[in-house]
């Protein structure tokens, strides 16, 4: 952590909230702010609410809030930026700020820590992901036989039958076709009478 530089900054910020309903968009607002003004490190000078509005053509609710925070160091902007993901920031105070080589290697060493920080988590998602697609993969497999062990069907059939969209459930066939566990006929899905041992 950079503890170093006790230099009054001033910074304006714009922290933005998206999603659904539009009480849990207000309260996770307040929350933010509330949580910035708990912590010692920020000290709000000005803030600003703006009004909630519901997107265009969508079921979001969307609002922001404009701040004006005083910090004692340029460490806690790093903190600020990733614990509270603004979409703008704006130092307004001062001109001009002077590191020294130390202070900008402990910046940059900050920085990449929680870089990897991010990137683990990344990973594990990712990783989660790919579990449950694969599970999915298998359910739909076996979904499907069972639709197709006693008639054909068609995509359209089926994707109704199965709840997933026509053009992806035809690609999933598509990959069942070339592991020969289903045939296609006239526009007909059937199941292969011998399926591969696997």
């Amino acid at each position: 952590m950079i503890d170093k530089i006790h230099e009054k900054i001033v910074f304006r910020t714009i922290i933005e909230v998206l999603g659904k309903p539009q009480e849990h968009v207000e309260a996770t607002m307040k929350d933010y702010v509330d949580k910035l003004k708990a912590d010692k490190h920020y000290k709000i000078l000005k803030e600003e609410f703006a009004e909630i509005k519901k997107q265009e053509k969508e079921e979001l609710w969307a609002t922001f809030t404009e701040l004006e925070i005083e910090i004692k160091d340029v460490g806690k902007l790093l903190n600020f930026c990733f614990d509270y993901m603004p979409s703008m920031l704006e130092v307004i105070e001062p001109a001009q700020l002077t590191l020294s080589d130390g202070d900008i290697s402990m910046f940059l060493n900050d920085l990449q820590a929680k870089l990897h920080g991010i990137d683990m988590v990344a990973k594990q998602v990712k990783a989660e992901s790919d579990i449950v697609q694969k599970n999915m993969g298998h359910l739909l497999k076996n979904y499907i036989t069972v639709l197709l062990s006693k008639e054909g069907r068609t995509s359209e059939e089926l994707a109704h039958l199965t709840g997933v969209e026509k053009s992806t459930l035809e690609d999933f066939l598509d990959h069942l076709i070339d592991k020969e566990v289903v045939n296609l006929q006239k526009g007909v899905y059937s199941l292969k009478k011998e399926l591969p041992k696997n």
